[in-house]
């Protein structure tokens, strides 16, 4: 998590996909708490696509039209680890 009087990215964007950021010390706060259960969601959601990924690419009867469609949900959910990650102080560049 963030050290104090550090601010938080929050799991969510703002108006023009700019990132929101959250100032408090309180991590029992409303906000702070409402930004874990989104970060747990996403989280969730990404395990559940990454297992559907895998019965997908084990699928020969898979249409391309699916595959697709699970690649576009994979960017995305990756899209959400990654700033769950970076919030958590996480950096990979």
């Amino acid at each position: 998590m963030t050290a104090p009087n550090e601010l938080r990215l929050l799991p969510w964007t703002g108006s023009e996909g700019k990132p929101c950021y959250l100032s408090t010390d309180d991590r029992g706060g409303y906000m702070s708490r409402l930004a874990d259960n989104v970060e747990a969601v996403q989280l969730g959601t990404a395990a559940e696509l990454l297992d559907e990924a895998s019965e997908t690419l084990e699928d020969e009867n898979a249409g391309p039209e699916g595959v697709r469609r699970l690649a576009q949900e994979l960017t995305g959910a990756l899209r959400d680890v990654l700033r769950v990650a970076t919030s958590r102080g996480h950096s990979w560049r």
